[in-house]
């Protein structure tokens, strides 16, 4: 086999490159409204984890029919985190300013609230993704797979803020950061939990009625589903239907 056989390794990984090259600008273009941000991360992810898996994917129009079905929630959902985010932060300047000193547990509890929401932030999006449940239960959700997945969501969390830091401390590289710096994260953790994905959807199929090895159909590929009774997962209650 040819080096530049389309075919060959090295093809299917300046592909792959290229996809995640045009994700990324995707992506970043859709967040620039603010309000966005959510249904466009959810978009990313979804791509994302087609590309990890080699799946069949056209980016700009499974993008925008992932952008499109799960904006409402989406949406929610990033307004939720921003205000977690404004009024941690507002937390954290108060206490570092105030002239009198805060207890100890003030700042226990500050500290705990603000890494469960960033447990919970770092699979939310992907999980919405994939599967299609109520707000609070994809919340819930998405809390209990980063603690089920506890070693790659802190390899998911450093994933994310690697080029935020890289680009701090080598200003240079900012480029390949704007071309990389979302989607490059998003198919990193993709790689991660793909697999538990895959079980989780596999489990739900059967609880379905399923044939676990039948592929899902490109216009229906969301997982969960409502009907389901609790406990799917060992002693977890990730419960839904995959999309």
């Amino acid at each position: 086999m040819g080096l530049f056989n389309i075919d060959s390794p090295l093809m299917q990984v300046l592909g792959k490159v290229a996809d995640l090259m045009i994700l990324n600008l995707l992506a970043l273009l859709c967040c620039i409204p603010i309000v966005t941000i959510g249904a466009s991360l959810t978009a990313m992810h979804y791509i994302a984890l087609k590309i990890a898996r080699n799946e069949d994917y056209y980016i700009v129009r499974g993008f925008f029919k992932s952008f499109k079905e799960n904006f409402k929630q989406a949406t929610i959902v990033w307004l939720l985190l921003l205000l977690v985010i404004v009024v941690l932060v507002g937390d954290y300047f108060i206490i570092s300013n105030a002239t009198m000193e805060f207890p100890f547990f003030v700042k226990v509890v500050i500290a705990v609230v603000g890494f469960m929401a960033l447990l919970t932030a770092t699979f939310v999006f992907p999980a919405m993704a994939r599967f299609e449940n109520p707000l609070w239960r994809t919340l819930k959700n998405a809390f209990m797979m980063s603690i089920l997945q506890f070693p790659k969501t802190i390899l998911m969390i450093i994933l994310n803020v690697l080029p935020v830091i890289l680009t701090l401390l080598f200003p240079q590289i900012f480029p390949l950061a704007f071309l990389f710096g979302l989607a490059g994260p998003a198919f990193g953790g993709a790689c991660l939990y793909s697999k538990f994905f895959l079980k989780l959807e596999d489990r739900i199929r059967a609880a379905n009625g399923t044939d676990v090895s039948e592929e899902p159909d490109a216009e229906d590929e969301k997982i969960f589903s409502d009907e389901l009774q609790e406990g799917i997962v060992e002693d977890s209650e990730i419960v839904g239907r995959p999309q």
